[in-house]
């Protein structure tokens, strides 16, 4: 059991976890001017006010109000944030700083727990109620046939949530990240397809090519990912970020599986009725293979 010592302080949200958490509050040209950041993120911020008014189709004056409103000094505060960002999202394990150097004293399971602990929260705190309930309303629609994939590391979260919604509900399938064991699969999804994709950094251009060709074909996509956004994020319908830095050279994936875990509970209580003839023949066979 954790004392109760101060824990990590939890990672602050990114500015685009903080948009589209507000966005709802927003006025129609702030909505315009968040629709156009987050299509591409952050790379769309970084343009001149000019540039980035016209893309919106609003006016200089509105863009400013919007970086303003969202507790930036100007936009020359705005751009510095996006490029803390942008080189927050590039990180690789081995450009974090050497683990030696960051040693607080304090016991490694501990401070690590901590850290988890921490994401957890800011994960939960982040994610608009509204675009969870959006994605468990997708996953309950059992005329939808839903594909979860990921990557290098996140496949394994991936396996764990299709392992899990194939229990409790039918047409539910793992697609593989690598272009030659989708290309093949991707004939048949269309516009009554969801596509779960999880993508944390360093982003994953397989999983992103399988992303937006789902969303070419017209499938909806489903984003799981950190807070600085893969970039299907441009493609996807809904996307919940989870908290991911912890005091080590690598990311965790708590705050994934957190989501994942959620969804599943979510999910299964909406389809009960269904859901549970379901998982008592999985039972009958496991009883049936014990005799």
């Amino acid at each position: 059991m954790l004392d109760s010592s101060p824990t990590a302080a939890p990672e602050p949200p990114s500015l685009a976890e903080r948009i589209r958490h507000e966005m709802a509050h927003f006025t129609l040209s702030e909505k315009r001017a968040a629709h156009v950041l987050l299509s591409h993120y952050p790379f769309a911020g970084l343009d001149t006010v000019a540039e980035f008014a016209a893309r919106a189709g609003i006016s200089a004056p509105s863009v400013l109000r919007f970086v303003t409103r969202m507790g930036f000094a100007g936009f020359p505060d705005f751009q510095k944030h996006l490029r803390e960002e942008l080189e927050a999202q590039l990180l690789s394990p081995l450009a974090k700083s050497d683990p030696i150097e960051r040693g607080s004293g304090a016991p490694a399971l501990r401070s690590f727990a901590e850290a988890v602990i921490a994401n957890i929260q800011a994960t939960v705190e982040n994610i608009a109620p509204a675009e969870f309930e959006a994605v468990v309303a997708l996953l309950s629609d059992l005329r939808r046939p839903v594909h979860f994939t990921g990557g290098r590391f996140t496949g394994a979260v991936a396996r764990y949530a299709e392992s899990h919604f194939r229990i409790v509900r039918g047409g539910v399938s793992l697609m593989e990240s690598q272009p030659a064991l989708w290309r093949d699969r991707m004939i048949e999804i269309g516009r009554r397809d969801v596509v779960v994709a999880f993508d944390i950094r360093r982003y994953q251009e397989d999983v992103i090519a399988l992303s937006e060709t789902a969303a070419a074909q017209g499938a909806t996509v489903v984003l799981l990912t950190d807070p600085w956004l893969s970039p299907i994020a441009r493609v996807a319908k809904h996307v919940l970020p989870a908290h991911v830095a912890a005091p080590s050279n690598w990311d965790s994936s708590a705050g994934l599986l957190l989501l994942t875990e959620a969804l599943v509970a979510a999910t299964t209580k909406r389809l009960w009725e269904t859901a549970r003839p379901r998982m008592e023949a999985v039972e009958r066979l496991r009883d049936s293979e014990r005799n």
